[in-house]
């Protein structure tokens, strides 16, 4: 049975049960909303469901969930949800999670959008919902707060388009690169490798002297090359989805040129003990680093004063634009970038298409045009 006193301009119901602590709580603004609460409260008792009276700190709640159902997650995944643990201590401290309102929140993902991404936003988001529909369903709190949730952003994510080069950027890249093959450093090859057969780096620095097909001219793509902390150490499997019935090897035909370029080097590099192309035996993890080739193209496009300053990554769009802007084909590119759908390339892609729409409309008026005309 509820009671309900008044506390000086607020309302506070009572619900006594026995033995047990009784429930209270307050800063109803009339007495029927205070009844309306109370009376939802004693439903939810009648049916079993208990309410958690311990106050339970957000931040603690959230370091304790994650620990408890993400452990087994990779070093890269642990950092992000290590980020948004940082900012919930910063906006709520330890502010209880039964005293966080709807309002509280949506206030929260303001502040905090107010100079982030939506990736950034959605991705904190999704972390603190999931941990929220958790504690709802120990009852630790009466409601989800987060579900109403608006996300609210002010930066764009870099979109696809502007994370590769032009068609005549790229031409003067490759013809400097060539200039450069000279140079004891190795990441120049690489580099220009990646621009002719848009690899993935782990896919560049998996390559073996075995997998250069000088007769037919192809490169052969079936292993990857662990080069972080975040991935198998040696070489493991390219790409694949969920049951590996699809992967990502491939063989990729290249220009006679390159690979007259490959045939010179390895006359000159030493073999090593897993026959890697990319070899660098001070390297942590044998191989030329991410970061080094990284490096590298950045003091090439700042030499040439080419715009975006991409990453090697950003070669792997460049070479997949280039060919689309010439006319290949969709399904080939898919296919030589080592796509497991055309889904996949249409999404990164797709400003290109639309691009090329215009070029498609007067091709196809031209054409009929012609038949109108033709005697």
């Amino acid at each position: 049975m509820a009671s309900y006193q008044k506390r000086g301009n607020k309302w506070q119901y009572t619900i006594s049960r026995g033995k047990e602590k009784p429930i209270r709580k307050g800063g109803f603004s009339k007495k029927a909303e205070a009844v309306a609460a109370a009376t939802e409260m004693e439903a939810k008792i009648f049916r079993g469901i208990v309410p958690h009276l311990t106050p339970v700190p957000i931040d603690e709640y959230f370091d304790n969930w994650v620990e408890l159902y993400k452990k087994n997650s990779s070093d890269a995944t642990l950092r992000h949800y290590r980020y948004t643990s940082e900012r919930i201590k910063e906006h709520f401290g330890s502010k209880p999670l039964q005293d966080i309102t709807a309002n509280d929140y949506q206030e929260f993902l303001n502040e905090f959008g107010s100079n982030k991404s939506k990736e950034s936003v959605s991705k904190l988001h999704g972390h603190i919902r999931a941990c929220v529909q958790d504690a709802k369903d120990e009852h630790i709190v009466p409601r989800d707060f987060t579900r109403k949730a608006q996300l609210h952003y002010t930066v764009s994510a870099k979109r696809n388009k502007d994370k590769h080069l032009n068609l005549l950027d790229s031409e003067l890249l490759f013809k400097t690169l060539l200039s450069k093959l000279n140079n004891s450093d190795l990441g120049y090859h690489l580099l220009l490798l990646d621009l002719e057969t848009g690899l993935r780096f782990e896919e560049l620095v998996g390559l073996t002297f075995g997998d250069f097909d000088f007769k037919n001219n192809t490169v052969n793509v079936d292993k990857v090359w662990g080069y972080t902390n975040r991935m198998k150490r040696g070489f493991g499997l390219t790409k694949g989805n969920k049951d590996r019935s699809i992967n990502s090897d491939r063989v990729i035909y290249v220009t006679k040129e390159l690979m007259d370029v490959f045939k010179e080097l390895f006359k000159i590099i030493p073999d090593n003990k897993n026959h890697l192309v990319f070899y660098n035996a001070k390297s942590q993890y044998k191989v030329i680093t991410n970061n080094h080739a990284n490096d590298l193209l950045k003091e090439v496009l700042l030499e040439l004063q080419i715009k975006p300053l991409i990453s090697v990554h950003g070669l792997r769009h460049t070479h997949g634009s280039v060919l689309l802007h010439k006319g290949t084909t969709l399904q080939y590119v898919s296919e030589r970038l080592g796509h497991l759908d055309i889904e996949t390339t249409y999404r990164k892609y797709i400003h290109l298409t639309k691009e090329g729409r215009e070029a498609d409309k007067k091709i196809t008026i031209k054409t009929f045009e012609d038949m109108y005309n033709k005697d």
